[in-house]
């Protein structure tokens, strides 16, 4: 079951406002090693991709709702997930955050979360897989922002805190996209017994 809207909601604003935070704390390290093939600046452009995909679905209405939940989603999205297109669009939208990245990130953000107060959740969008609600689609995007401004804290040395709200609703929806094969391999490493393989992944 997704979230109700009003969690979910506020769980994308605070995620927004947590990565707002960090991408002030950058300073000057904005061509520093960020996340893979991604500098500081391209973790950070791909990271508003989140905010500003929702503002672009919201703008598209979709005829029907396709894909009918989170999980659903990154299960049609593992397809089209990886790959050079990905990290080429991440470069592409740390650039296009201009001379001031940190302004730019904080007006994307504040539309965005601006744009989704003022919708009920019920909302028909086009996404890259195709029609959801927007209810179904926005935890998602609180995913997205809660692991890759993990990533850009980590990148910059400081305390992966993510707010409580944000990070509760990511970490449901992570355990929700464990294939069921794995779900002992992981219980086994949150309880302590022993730690993930390399390259362990939900994703």
């Amino acid at each position: 079951m997704e979230p109700a809207w009003n969690t979910s909601s506020e769980a994308f604003g605070r995620a927004a406002a947590w990565f707002v935070e960090t991408a002030a704390r950058v300073g000057d390290r904005w061509d520093a090693p960020g996340l893979g093939e991604w500098d500081v600046r391209a973790l950070v452009g791909h990271t508003s991709r989140a905010l500003l995909t929702v503002e672009a679905y919201v703008a598209k209405p979709a005829d029907r709702a396709e894909v009918e939940s989170a999980v659903r989603y990154y299960e049609a999205a593992r397809a089209i997930a990886g790959g050079p297109a990905v990290t080429q669009r991440g470069r592409d939208a740390g650039e296009a955050l201009g001379d001031d990245p940190v302004s730019a990130v904080t007006a994307i953000a504040s539309r965005v979360v601006t744009l989704v107060q003022t919708c009920s959740g019920d909302e028909l969008v086009t996404t890259i897989v195709g029609g959801m609600r927007l209810r179904d689609y926005l935890p998602t995007r609180t995913f997205e922002l809660v692991v890759h401004t993990s990533d850009l804290a980590s990148a910059l040395g400081l305390p992966v805190t993510p707010p409580a709200v944000a990070a509760r609703q990511t970490l449901r929806l992570a355990t929700d996209l464990v294939d069921d094969a794995r779900t002992g391999e992981l219980l086994l490493a949150l309880t302590g017994r022993r730690g993930l393989a390399d390259g362990y992944s939900i994703l």
